[in-house]
């Protein structure tokens, strides 16, 4: 049943209330602090039949409302105002990133916590996918006479670094020309990309050199072997914890375990493919942050998308607001990682 204007307004009202409060919503109160132009028994009844439509909820036979998913999904899809930007601090957010940051490591943790305090809620960052990152170059410096540096370095920003055994007696200039007709081969592919065919034609043009295309080829398959569980990056635990809505030990206990979890939050954030995305309540898959709503965006360099920034709230978060901070974020988190590791 679609919903006429009135029942929009009252449904807008109570959303943006309990937002603000954590508490259920009386008629009385709707009546007096929104200028809806009609009386406290009308907003009664069509909050009678919000509830019985499903947009609300009533927690206690004498309390008011509160809204349900699907009154939230709503207020998102169709009832929420763009946040004014004017009062959300876009300055701290772009200073933070005005440092040349060369670690990507380093620019990942700075988003987890500038999402973090901008939105006084959890964030969580997932770093970027090596599957999807293209080997940029592929280099070797001596050490020993028998050991060398190998140093893989991808369009991401991302630097893997091991230590290699050579033939004794290699020499730096045999070491170059390793790494060239690696690089010659292997540049501009995605990790993923990276077929047997290109490793038996490396076999035979470097067939002296065997047993370092075979470390190489070990590094490249550990990398795309991991699925980024490791790199799951978060800050503002407490932010969520210290909300109403997690007063219950038993929900906070329940949450604080999948926090735990990096494999449970890389997955929780992975299949979200979409530039934003906004999750509520029971829409989560994971019967932990049932009580949670999650917004996310992909995060770019170029046109190909690395890896996930979510920040994650209650479900009465300020939708409107989260949305504009997590999308200035990601812009600015993009081009960030764009102009140090492009």
């Amino acid at each position: 049943m679609k919903l006429d204007s009135r029942k929009k307004k009252v449904l807008q009202a109570i959303v943006e209330d309990y937002i603000a409060t954590a508490e259920p919503v009386g008629s009385r109160t709707i009546a007096r602090k929104y200028n809806l132009g009609v009386s406290p028994a009308t907003i009664r009844n069509e909050m009678a039949d919000l509830e019985e439509m499903g947009y609300l909820e009533q927690p206690h036979t004498s309390a008011g409302r509160i809204p349900s998913d699907l009154g939230y999904r709503f207020y998102v899809d169709c009832l929420m105002a763009p946040c004014d930007h004017s009062s959300i601090d876009h300055e701290s957010i772009a200073s933070a990133y005005r440092r040349k940051v060369r670690e990507i490591e380093s620019l990942i943790q700075m988003t987890v916590r500038v999402l973090s305090e901008s939105t006084n809620c959890l964030a969580v960052v997932l770093g970027p996918q090596f599957g999807l990152a293209r080997v940029q170059y592929l280099q070797f410096f001596p050490l020993f006479s028998h050991q060398a540096l190998m140093v893989l370095v991808t369009d991401t920003g991302l630097a893997e670094n091991r230590l290699i055994e050579i033939p004794e007696g290699t020499q730096p200039g045999e070491l170059l020309h390793v790494g060239q007709v690696l690089n010659r081969t292997l540049a501009g592919l995605t990790l993923d990309e990276v077929s047997s065919t290109a490793w038996r034609e490396l076999s035979s043009e470097l067939a002296r050199y065997r047993s370092i295309v075979e470390q190489v080829t070990e590094l490249l398959e550990a990398l795309t072997a991991q699925d980024g569980a490791e790199r799951v990056y978060m800050a503002g635990t407490i932010n969520i914890l210290t909300q109403p809505e997690f007063r219950d030990i038993d929900k906070a206990r329940m949450l604080l375990g999948l926090l735990e979890k990096n494999q449970a939050l890389y997955h929780l954030l992975k299949p979200k493919t979409h530039d934003l995305s906004i999750s509520i309540g029971e829409e989560n898959q994971m019967v932990e942050v049932r009580d949670c709503s999650l917004v996310s965006s992909a995060y770019h360099i170029g046109q190909s998308t690395h890896g996930h920034l979510a920040v994650m709230g209650p479900r009465r978060m300020d939708y409107s607001r989260i949305v504009s901070v997590v999308q200035i974020v990601e812009g600015v988190f993009s081009e960030t990682l764009r102009k140090n590791v492009g």
